[in-house]
């Protein structure tokens, strides 16, 4: 026997209707084939984006790094291909003062080794001084390698909040691909778990039945206090800092007046 959704013996405000197994099981089959539908859109765009063209640019530019300055070319490791994430920067800001979504980015790539056993190096590149990126990378605990290229033109510097793509051939350096805003997202698997469940990621921009949790702005969880409760205040530091040995609670973001 079907429960019906709007039976009041079963009905839970604000969640999912309460039905049997095989109603369930119809309504997910469903919505399966929506999802494959997806997932092949989503490999024939990958296979577009294997087909771009590409741009050369000089592989010997130096950037800053724990070994003081290299050629951008080390950074591939010996590999043909290279992964970055441009991390934005505030200069002079304590370590709570840095950019939360920069931070979740970095965080949900900290090992790279399936990268690496398909011949893919990996690398987060920021516009801060070195000396200030350095103690930042220990304090997160970070084991990927970090440099600074500060004053380095694009495509190697530029703009930050990007993920970017190269591909070497022997001592030649070329752009494949880049992107940012919500194409960053790719890394962050925990966006991609909250996205199945019934409360979503709690964004004021999603589109949910009534009677669910309202939704907030847009990464309203990245920051948090001392207690856990999300915030951008004064208070706040990304979420994982506050994992980091040392986290005390803050009195200032410390990056009024700074810029990216």
């Amino acid at each position: 026997m079907t429960t019906a959704p709007d039976d009041p013996t079963t009905a839970l405000p604000g969640r999912p209707p309460v039905v049997d197994p095989a109603t369930w099981q119809a309504a997910r089959d469903e919505l399966l084939v929506r999802e494959k539908a997806h997932t092949r859109e989503g490999d024939a765009i990958a296979a577009a984006r294997r087909r771009l063209p590409m741009v050369e640019f000089d592989g010997t530019v130096e950037v800053v790094g724990p070994d003081d300055p290299v050629p951008f070319l080390d950074l591939f490791q010996g590999r043909d291909e290279l992964v970055v994430y441009k991390h934005m920067w505030y200069d002079g800001a304590p370590h709570q003062g840095q950019c939360e979504g920069c931070t979740t980015t970095a965080w949900h790539l900290k090992d790279a080794v399936y990268l690496g056993a398909r011949g893919v190096s990996f690398a987060v590149l920021t516009s801060g001084r070195w000396d200030e990126v350095a103690s930042y990378v220990e304090f997160m605990g970070y084991t990927q390698p970090w440099y600074s290229v500060r004053g380095v033109d694009a495509p190697v510097g530029g703009d930050m909040g990007y993920l970017t793509c190269f591909l070497r051939d022997g001592d030649r350096t070329f752009l494949t691909y880049s992107t940012t805003g919500r194409g960053n997202e790719r890394v962050n698997g925990s966006l991609g778990l909250l996205d199945m469940t019934p409360y979503g990621r709690g964004e004021a921009w999603e589109d949910s039945p009534e009677g669910r949790p309202k939704g907030r702005e847009a990464c309203w969880s990245w920051r948090s206090d001392a207690d856990g409760n999300a915030t951008w205040g004064p208070t706040s530091r990304p979420v994982p800092q506050w994992t980091r040995p040392g986290a005390t609670p803050v009195e200032t973001l410390g990056r009024q007046g700074h810029h990216h």
